[in-house]
């Protein structure tokens, strides 16, 4: 079970983590513990890549602060100096001491692209490729911090995928708020419906995102990693996205703050090492 962490015991990293990612942050309390502020560094690099466009004012700014990140995770594999920022510095020494790949750090900006894009994401299958790079590449760079290797990253990029489906389908009315629409064209169309409909009305895409989260469960009943135990907080956000979806499928909303029965489950599965 993981040592309680009050907020004054967290390093400045792990509390970052915790107040922009909870959600992962809960997870990687199942880490061991001398991999943990390394899992720590890479929820708050995913966070500052999903918040390039968030706070960007033009996709191109967007793409501006992307580029950065990669300069950053290019400077650290190269030797260079770490930037003069609060997760630039964390992210340097996990990658000079081994601990996070370059490469799965990179493609993980790369897919954060398609959120910049200005006419969206246009079909299903793109969609899915976005949810496979993005969340699911961080659950592979998870994995691999943890000992993952072969199937099972294959298998934590599906799960990480799914839980990055329940949280653009759980952030519509959020994402809406900001004049932004990740939900894919094609599911749209066939509903009626254009990203410019959503922005303006978020309840109109109730449908499509219980159809969506529907096909989600279902993608999920076919998951069964197999993962070394040291491994399993990379695997746990699935938890949470099963979950989630169940409530989206049947049209209902997520609750923006994780009530006891979400932590407890991810506590139980934490625990059991079965997701």
């Amino acid at each position: 079970m993981p040592s309680t962490l009050s907020p004054e015991a967290l390093s400045p990293i792990g509390a970052f983590a915790r107040a922009h990612d909870p959600d992962r942050f809960l997870c990687a309390l199942f880490a061991p513990a001398e991999r943990r502020e390394a899992l720590f560094t890479l929820i708050a690099f995913n966070h500052e890549l999903a918040r390039a466009r968030e706070a960007a004012r033009t996709p191109m700014i967007a793409l501006i602060r992307l580029q950065w990140w990669r300069d950053a995770v290019e400077e650290a594999a190269t030797g260079k100096p770490p930037r003069r920022h609060e997760i630039a510095g964390p992210l340097h020494d996990a990658i000079t001491a081994g601990l996070l790949d370059p490469d799965s750090l990179q493609a993980m900006a790369d897919a954060r692209e398609a959120e910049a894009e200005e006419e969206g994401i246009p079909t299903d299958g793109a969609f899915g490729a976005y949810l496979r790079a993005s969340a699911g590449g961080f659950a592979v760079a998870a994995g691999r911090l943890l000992g993952a290797e072969g199937p099972a990253l294959a298998a934590l990029q599906e799960a990480g995928a799914t839980y990055g489906l329940a949280g653009v389908l759980r952030s519509t009315a959020a994402l809406a708020a900001q004049n932004r629409c990740l939900l894919p064209a094609e599911s749209l169309a066939a509903a009626g419906l254009t990203a410019e409909a959503v922005i303006a009305d978020p309840g109109s895409a109730v449908p499509v995102v219980a159809t969506l989260a529907g096909r989600g469960l279902d993608q999920v009943r076919a998951l069964h990693p197999r993962l070394p135990r040291t491994a399993i907080a990379a695997a746990l956000p699935l938890v949470l996205a099963r979950r989630d979806l169940r409530r989206l499928a049947r049209g209902e909303a997520v609750p923006p703050t994780r009530g006891l029965a979400d932590r407890l489950a991810v506590t139980l599965a934490g625990l059991t090492r079965r997701v």
